[in-house]
């Protein structure tokens, strides 16, 4: 029995890695933090994202695409308090359902989950404050996206990712990330 298992798996295991392929992305992130202490005073900030992505086909239209990407987010802040640009980075670990239609249209949504690396207060360009301490370290998020891939493995999509838990420490303050993502990925082939 447990040879016969341990057959299973391992033939399981090697019918996925075949059918995964690699690819590397990267693009531009439109970035804001829905501030409930400085509701109408946030502003959209330009960030970027890169890294790898393993995408796992399923059925002949079903993938699972686990992707490991730098992010830098964010939101800029004008009130009379408190003015200044936030700049967040993060390593994002997204795990996307995609669904494959016709042409190379793709469908995806699911969950992501992003580790703080920094955070700081700028002002015309220069750090004024560390941010990290205040700031929660795991950064929950559900993604939602459309993306293309052609034929010879290059591909652009666009995705939002909407925050589900705060971006801040403090209790009684909704600061949760929305993150627009335009850009472009290389799906290399077997």
């Amino acid at each position: 029995m447990k040879k016969a298992f341990l057959a299973m798996a391992l033939l399981f295991s090697c019918t996925v890695f075949s059918q995964t392929q690699i690819g590397i992305k990267g693009g531009l992130n439109i970035n804001d933090i829905s501030d409930s202490r400085y509701r109408n005073n946030t502003a959209t900030r330009l960030g970027y994202h890169g890294g790898l992505l393993f995408h796992i086909h399923v059925q002949r239209k079903l993938a699972v695409q686990p992707e490991v990407v730098f992010s830098s987010q964010g939101a800029k802040y004008t009130h009379p308090n408190f003015n200044g640009e936030v700049v967040t980075n993060y390593l994002n670990i997204p795990v996307l359902l995609q669904y494959m239609g016709n042409r190379g249209i793709r469908l995806q949504t699911g969950p992501q989950v992003g580790f703080l690396l920094d955070a700081d207060l700028k002002r015309n360009g220069n750090t004024v404050a560390d941010l990290k301490q205040g700031m929660n370290e795991a950064d929950f998020s559900w993604a939602f996206g459309l993306g293309f891939l052609s034929r010879s493995g290059l591909g652009v999509d666009a995705r939002f990712n909407l925050g589900l838990t705060d971006a801040f420490e403090q209790g009684g303050r909704e600061s949760k990330h929305r993150v627009w993502q335009i850009g472009l990925f290389y799906q290399f082939r077997p």
